[in-house]
């Protein structure tokens, strides 16, 4: 079953995939709202379709969640392999993450991952799986890669490093409000503590290197 979408201010018509239409504009209001105050009838509503038509795909909003979340990882640990092998070096692969993260926090609200751990616990050990399988791994590869380009500092504790760099997502996604008032969205943040951990683990020439892809990253140059 397919149906057409016109996005306002968008002349083309896209076609969807019912399933993939719902979980896509669900996205958009869980982004906005959080999952917790976003019901199954604000979904249908927005949507413009009668309830259940979502329920002929999802059983329950738990379930809706959980694939949108599936999707989400997919898509990122593709993202993940594409910056390794575009990236012209480690601290470039690190800034490319940077402009892809960024660009899906400037849509979420603040309270989501703290949602998805009460109230979909399915959905969050599913993250919790990919964090310390995908994520663990990126991290500790880069960290090579680094060290290799002679980019990092050679006396690194990779092991004790990657978890630092974990870390930092923990605290800017679960305790946002509690550590920065509200004063800066979750960007910013990222931005601020991944220039903060690369500073902390370059070399001389990798210090270089983080000056000039935080000027391209300025003036949108980023991939020239």
């Amino acid at each position: 079953m397919v149906l057409f979408v016109t996005r306002k201010g968008n002349e083309r018509r896209i076609l969807l995939d019912v399933k993939d239409y719902i979980i896509t504009e669900a996205d958009v209001l869980f982004g906005q709202y959080g999952f917790k105050s976003v019901t199954m009838d604000d979904i249908a509503k927005h949507l413009g379709i009668s309830k259940k038509t979502i329920y002929l795909h999802f059983a329950d909003k738990d379930e809706l969640v959980t694939e949108l979340l599936e999707g989400k990882l997919n898509n990122h640990s593709n993202c993940l392999v594409t910056n390794f092998e575009q990236a012209h070096d480690a601290v470039h692969e690190v800034f490319l993450g940077i402009t892809q993260i960024n660009d899906w926090l400037n849509t979420l609200n603040a309270k989501l991952f703290y949602d998805l751990q009460k109230y979909h616990p399915k959905a969050w050990l599913k993250f919790k799986k990919f964090k310390e399988q995908h994520l663990t791994k990126g991290v500790i590869t880069n960290l090579n890669r680094g060290i290799k380009e002679g980019l990092y500092r050679e006396n690194l504790n990779i092991d004790i490093i990657a978890q630092i760099r974990l870390d930092h997502g923990n605290i800017i996604f679960n305790q946002h409000d509690q550590y920065m008032m509200n004063k800066y969205s979750m960007d910013e943040v990222m931005k601020e503590v991944t220039y903060h951990f690369l500073y902390g683990i370059c070399s001389k020439e990798g210090i270089i290197r983080i000056n000039e892809y935080k000027e391209r990253l300025s003036s949108n140059k980023l991939n020239k």
